[in-house]
């Protein structure tokens, strides 16, 4: 069989890592992508704001890249779209709330003008050369989610996105497990099915069950009531609406991107508050405590969202109050268990009530448990099967899970981001390796931030900085001024004369050894000075800070 006729699967990010899910499919001279997700930087990447795909492989095929097709609405799944899009401006498509948000990041990134971008319901397709794109409903923590079916001449890939199967969901669009069940029946060449949550047993509880629990907390507050959720979980915000009417209560809606996406959910029709329940954060001193419900950002602790800024004194507008009661409706991320710790011990020291997921139901996942995943195995029964979405281990057990389900270990793919599942009519196999990785984004640069970059700003953060400055007379080649030691984040200079004495007397024995030598190559000096108070710095104080020589010449 020619290598052109058979279907490439090229994950691009989102194995062995939570987020920056990305997937391309290509097959002959066409090429799909599903998902454009970040991710967000690690406590090792200094200064990193977002963590966005390396594209590269798209970039060189770009005459083939047909569409990028969203699942939902989720920063791992669109968040890297905004920059993606200005190195491949390519059509967009997903449902109309997914669309509704990266309207909205793409106006913010002045790109919006130029780009393509198609609204799609659940259970229409998108009819290609080689693909046809079908859009099945899943029920998950942002609503209009979908899994994607991709009819291939080989047969149908099912990708699931994000999913979790929840019977009572708030909008009363249930997953559609017939559709699943008829392409299963009908045969599925391929499974990719989320694996964030393969590890818990039983099935994940009903986005409904968390009404109650609300309804509960809210009526029984005295002052005002501070939320903090994921900005995207729309169920979640219209429960709370929901238990803050019933209880009198005006919403307010604080941070950046929870206003923005409450603003479309509202404007689209996904989020359903009387008008005259909703007030402006500056309206607040108009009502009386507990005639207030706050929704806010900032679950995660992320130290410059909502929660944080009102826990650590630093919000505008917002300060804590006596009877106020907090409520966490979220669960850590994995990572960002000790920023939500930070912030609810400092909720707690300032003597604030604090309601979150340990003490109280107030939050339940939107990622399918083992129960759950059974049974979209068991509706798809796959020819194979490739976990996707989540650590490595995540994929490990959903590959284990699977085989105890009845498939053969060869069927099962684990593979790394960047490698190649290449599939023929006789046989499924990893065929090779494409160029992947991560690009940072720090401030408005994208990309310029490399390794090295972060590896410099570590050594910066674990062992300081010495700068050594030193005039030289142009003609006799002798020091006439310094040498001066500046130090930054090493030592504190008063407390360490003696030290920095030592490094002065370094600094001038080596130049002096170099002018004696006629040695007047500044970089042969500058090189000689770094290592002599490298090595006197480490034996002296086990150290290694950036040593930057810097000469003058007069």
């Amino acid at each position: 069989m020619k290598n052109q006729e058979n279907l490439k699967i090229i994950p691009l990010g989102g194995l062995g890592e939570i987020g920056k899910n990305i997937t391309a499919f290509e097959y002959e001279n066409e090429i799909i992508v599903i998902d454009c997700g970040l991710s967000f930087p690690d406590e090792e990447m200094y200064g990193v704001d977002l963590v966005i795909p390396d594209i590269t492989y798209l970039k060189n095929n770009e005459e083939k890249v047909k569409g990028i097709f969203l699942t939902h609405g989720h920063e791992d799944h669109i968040g890297a779209l905004p920059y993606i899009l200005k190195q491949l401006n390519v059509p967009i498509y997903g449902t109309k709330l997914t669309l509704g948000i990266v309207e909205n990041k793409l106006k913010e990134h002045c790109i919006f003008s130029s780009c393509e971008l198609h609204n799609i319901n659940a259970g229409e397709s998108i009819n290609l050369q080689n693909f046809t794109v079908e859009f099945i409903r899943v029920t998950h923590s942002i609503a209009d989610s979908c899994a994607i079916a991709i009819h291939t001449p080989l047969g149908v890939i099912l990708h699931t996105g994000d999913f979790k199967i929840d019977y009572t969901p708030i909008d009363r669009l249930v997953m559609d497990l017939e559709r699943i069940s008829n392409l299963g029946r009908d045969g599925i060449l391929l499974l990719m099915a989320d694996s964030t949550n393969v590890e818990r047993q039983g099935h994940t509880i009903s986005e409904k069950s968390i009404g109650k629990t609300l309804n509960r907390i809210i009526s029984s507050a005295e002052g005002r009531v501070i939320v903090a959720t994921f900005a995207s979980n729309i169920h979640r915000m219209q429960q709370i609406a929901d238990a803050s009417v019933k209880n009198g209560r005006r919403i307010v809606f604080s941070g950046r991107s929870m206003e923005n996406t409450s603003q479309v959910a509202i404007g689209l029709g996904y989020l359903h508050i009387p008008e005259d329940y909703i007030i402006g954060i500056d309206e607040i001193r108009n009502y009386s405590s507990s005639n207030i419900t706050i929704i806010t950002t900032g679950s995660q602790g992320e130290p410059m969202a909502g929660l944080a800024r009102i826990a650590f004194g630093t919000h505008r507008k917002i300060s804590i109050e006596p009877e106020d009661l907090y409520i966490i409706s979220a669960s850590p991320i994995p990572g960002n268990e000790k920023l939500i710790s930070k912030v609810i011990n400092e909720l707690f020291k300032k003597e604030a009530e604090v309601i979150y997921e340990d003490l109280e139901e107030v939050h339940v996942s939107g990622h399918a448990y083992q129960e759950e995943l059974k049974l979209i195995h068991t509706l798809a029964h796959p020819k194979y099967f490739m976990p996707i979405h989540g650590e490595h281990r995540h994929l490990r057990q959903h590959g284990k899970l699977a085989e105890k389900l009845g498939m053969e270990k060869k069927d099962i793919f684990i593979i790394e981001t960047g490698q190649v599942l290449e599939i023929s009519k006789e046989e499924a196999k990893v065929s090779g390796r494409v160029h992947t990785g991560s690009v940072y984004v720090d401030g408005l640069g994208v990309g310029d931030v490399g390794n090295i970059v972060l590896r410099d700003r570590k050594h910066l953060a674990e062992d300081g900085m010495v700068t050594v400055v030193v005039t030289l007379e142009r003609e006799t080649y002798s020091i006439i001024a310094g040498p001066d030691i500046i130090t930054r984040g090493f030592v504190y200079v008063k407390e360490s004369d003696a030290l920095i004495n030592e490094v002065k007397e370094i600094v001038r024995k080596e130049i002096n050894n170099c002018l004696n030598n006629k040695v007047i190559e500044w970089y042969v000096i500058k090189s000689n000075i770094k290592k002599a108070i490298e090595r006197y710095l480490y034996e002296k104080t086990n150290r290694r800070p950036i040593i930057l020589p810097i000469i003058m010449e007069i």
